[in-house]
């Protein structure tokens, strides 16, 4: 394919010599005549492992040249790809000002190459916050270009996953590749642009695509700045930081795995909350800052709030909440976040009626039932005997269990308002649903 590729930084020259490493005939493009100069004399602009030689291979070959003539690039080429700089502003902001130039300069040119026959596909690659390409970028793209994306020039977002020092070893083997498609037709442009690279291939739509850059850089900072401080709480206390974590690597079940990373309710339980507190108290008396751990707590009772706050947006005032325990399939309330949401909204004044199969009032025993005589004590008042009993009642559910019987009596359309804190089975045909309201989807 021919293809052009706006800024020669790192992702821009990576890409481009490797694409042309593939076979494809690449334009390289930047307003630094200097980068510019440095590929066609066959050098890298970038340090990089590997990609001295391989700009110097397929520059030889004549795989890649570079210009600074926009135009030219656009009419030479049947996909462009767009890796300018988004960088911060300084108020934390993002900088899209790059995007918008080049953006302008490539529709122009599409505006002038309308008519030659053949569609043109602009792929974004830079990374950007999810509604850039479709809320501002596509607008500038069919005002320059008198057109309509999608219809008249393809349009998709393509997230890298390069990490610099490792860049072209990562291009030819990514761990994934994500195309955020505006039509079929775009997606399939991107699946031939990398057809005979290994690992699996995604096809999202496009603000989903933008997302994801976005989760993987977040959780690669999470998970560096948690090892930093558990590392140090390690030393404080003597233990050997990287045996722990040696071991905390090795379960694969639970640690490094899918568990827990799927958007829902709050934690709660007798293990988590406790265990935390106990840590934070710990390196606080060893006077080691650990800001990240000191607000797993805060966090976890925010995204509860965002629960409080919902029920509250309805203007309604007769609730009905489903499920009570802290996990499915146990009567254990210790530190429920269900409990922890029932007892806010009925210090709210809301009407309340409880249902969760597993838990009986006149079964409650020991710390089960000390714990919530002493959170809810009004809870025998609250608790209903069946499901009907609930939504009879309620003009706002709380969806906080996956039990079939519960499921099974959900109305859709008229109804209560559903707030859903489980992600349901039917999430994705419910969205459609005025009354349905979902806390983290």
């Amino acid at each position: 394919m021919r293809v052009s590729v706006f800024g020669l930084g790192y992702v821009g020259c990576v890409s481009a010599a490797c694409l042309a490493g593939m076979g494809h005939e690449v334009i390289g493009v930047d307003v630094n005549q200097v980068k510019v100069d440095l590929v066609n004399d066959g050098r890298s602009p970038v340090v990089e492992e590997r990609i001295g030689d391989l700009v110097a291979e397929v520059v030889r070959s004549g795989a890649l040249r570079a210009t600074g003539d926009v135009r030219e690039a656009v009419l030479g080429s049947e996909v462009s790809l767009i890796c300018v700089g988004t960088p911060s502003e300084p108020n934390g902001s993002l900088c899209t000002t790059y995007l918008e130039r080049v953006t302008e300069q490539i529709g122009t040119a599409l505006a002038e190459k309308a008519g030659q026959g053949g569609r043109h596909t602009v792929v974004f690659r830079s990374t950007m916050l999810p509604g850039t390409c479709l809320n501002l970028l596509v607008p500038i793209l069919e005002k320059h270009t008198g057109g309509t994306a999608g219809v008249d020039f393809g349009v998709a977002v393509n997230p890298e996953f390069l990490r610099e020092g490792t860049s072209v070893r990562d291009f030819f083997d990514p761990p994934k590749t994500v195309i955020g498609e505006l039509d079929p037709g775009s997606g399939d442009t991107l699946l031939k642009l990398y057809d005979g690279l290994p690992g699996e291939v995604f096809r999202v739509p496009v603000p989903t695509a933008e997302a994801i850059k976005y989760a993987d850089n977040a959780f690669h900072g999470l998970k560096i700045g948690f090892a930093n401080e558990l590392g140090a709480v390690c030393q404080a206390l003597g233990v050997d930081s990287h045996q722990v974590m040696d071991v905390f690597l090795a379960d694969r079940k639970l640690n490094i795995s899918p568990a827990y990373l799927r958007p829902g309710f709050a934690f709660g339980g007798s293990c988590l909350p406790k265990d935390l507190r106990s840590l934070v108290h710990a390196a606080q008396r060893a006077d080691v800052s650990v800001p990240i751990l000191a607000h797993v707590l805060t966090s976890n009772s925010d995204h509860l709030q965002r629960a409080v706050d919902l029920v509250e947006r309805t203007g309604k005032r007769r609730v009905g909440l489903f499920g009570l325990s802290f996990k499915p399939g146990t009567d254990d309330l210790r530190e429920s976040p269900l409990v922890e949401l029932a007892e806010r909204l009925f210090g709210k004044g809301y009407d309340i009626r409880i249902h969760d199969a597993n838990v009986s009032l006149s079964r409650l025993i020991g710390a089960n039932r000390e714990y919530i005589e002493t959170r809810l004590p009004h809870l025998a008042q609250l608790l209903a005997d069946s499901v009907d009993e609930v939504l009879e009642h309620a003009e706002v559910c709380l969806v906080g269990t996956k039990d079939p019987a519960v499921l099974s009596a959900l109305p859709h359309g008229e109804g209560p308002v559903i707030v859903d804190l489980v992600r349901l089975p039917d999430a994705e045909t419910r969205r459609t649903e005025p009354g349905y309201l979902g806390l983290a989807w």
